[in-house]
Parts: C-alpha cells; structure tokens; sequence
C-alpha cells in the first residue's frame, strides 16, 4: 500500500524558514518520480518543486528558485523540502506526490489529483507577520 506522509508545516514570518519532510512507504524511487505541489486559498495546484533519484535531476518552478531545495535521504525513506527566506505569497497547503511522469507534471498547469499517481493529505504553511 503506497502512502505519502508530510510534515513539517506551520506559521513562520516573512524570511524565515521550514524544513517539510515527506516519508513515504510501498513503492521505490526507481520507479518514481517524486517532488512537492501547493494550493494556496482559492488557486489550483501548483508544481513547486520535483526529483529524480536515479540521475538526480531537479526542478523548482521559477516562483522559488534559489530559496527552495529538494532532498532525500534513502536510508529513512524521506524526502525534505527546504524552505528559505519564505514570502506571504508562499502561503499554502503543501502536498508531496508520487508518479513515474512527475517531472513533467510539476511543470504543466492546471494540474489535477487525477493527474498524479499518489498524493499525501499535505501540511500547511503559513507565512505571516
């Protein structure tokens, strides 16, 4: 059974900092590609971030390059989202996501649950001051 798990969200002020994880269980990152959605209040969801583990590629969308990075560690079954110098517009349900196209999906607009294999219940931040 396939399960994607976050954590790590809360409330935070303007350029400060969140470290999400998401640990998931019943399936391999041979098979999958897996990276970080958002869905701020009355927006649809958005493609934030995205990893290959078998060459390590990854993708940031444009809105938090340079702030965000995307880690695994394989031992703990976890992947990290970092989040530095957070911005109000940052303001979101976060959601990690599972699917062998993912790379490409994170970048599309538009962007569905049908669209996507797996998806966690999300974690949100709040970035106020």
């Amino acid at each position: 059974q396939v399960q994607l798990v976050e954590s790590g969200g809360g409330v935070v002020r303007p350029g400060g900092s969140l470290r999400l994880s998401c640990a998931y269980s019943g399936f391999t990152l041979d098979d999958y590609y897996i990276g970080w959605f958002r869905q701020a209040p009355g927006k649809g969801r958005e493609g934030v971030s995205c990893l290959s583990d078998s060459d390590g590629r990854t993708y940031y969308a444009d809105s938090v390059k340079g702030r965000f990075t995307i880690s695994r560690d394989n031992a703990k079954n976890t992947v990290y989202l970092q989040m530095n110098n957070l911005k109000p517009e940052d303001t979101a349900i976060y959601y990690c996501a599972a699917d062998p196209y993912l790379l490409t999906t994170v970048q599309a607009v538009g962007v569905t649950t049908s669209n996507v294999d797996y998806w966690g219940k999300g974690t949100l931040v709040t970035v106020s001051s």
